[in-house]
């Protein structure tokens, strides 16, 4: 009954932040404590919820103008790298990053043949440009 009432519970949860979809950290919360319900129970849901709220608030996309930056800045120095770019995982240190000038929190790089912009401090990928 108490496996009911957190599924419920958390599919009303995950309904309601239907309103503000803007947020990905909410979104996150939401999906993660849905699923960590529907695997863990109770203590599933709120671990899930605190590890979506963080998977969330790591992927927010970057302003269009920094898109357009980096679509139309000059290449910097192309590395060719084993390992699969991935939104939300660093890159390798041989990659070398530059900062977007008019909004020194990203940065850029080209990596396997596609412009990524990163987060300068950790070099983690926040969005890959097609």
């Amino acid at each position: 009954m108490n496996i009911k009432v957190v599924g419920i519970a958390a599919g009303l949860l995950l309904a309601s932040t239907s309103a503000f979809a803007q947020s990905s950290t909410v979104t996150g919360a939401a999906g993660g404590a849905a699923t960590g319900a529907i695997v863990g129970g109770p203590v599933g849901a709120a671990v899930g919820g605190i590890v979506g709220g963080v998977a969330g608030s790591v992927i927010d996309p970057p302003p269009q103008q920094v898109v357009t930056y980096v679509q139309q800045a000059p290449a910097p120095a192309e590395r060719v790298v084993v390992e699969k770019v991935v939104v939300g995982e660093p890159l390798p240190e041989t990659v070398v990053v530059t900062p977007v000038p008019d909004d020194p929190k990203y940065a850029y790089a080209i990596v396997n043949d596609q412009r990524v912009i990163v987060e300068p401090s950790s070099r983690k990928v926040i969005q890959v440009i097609e």
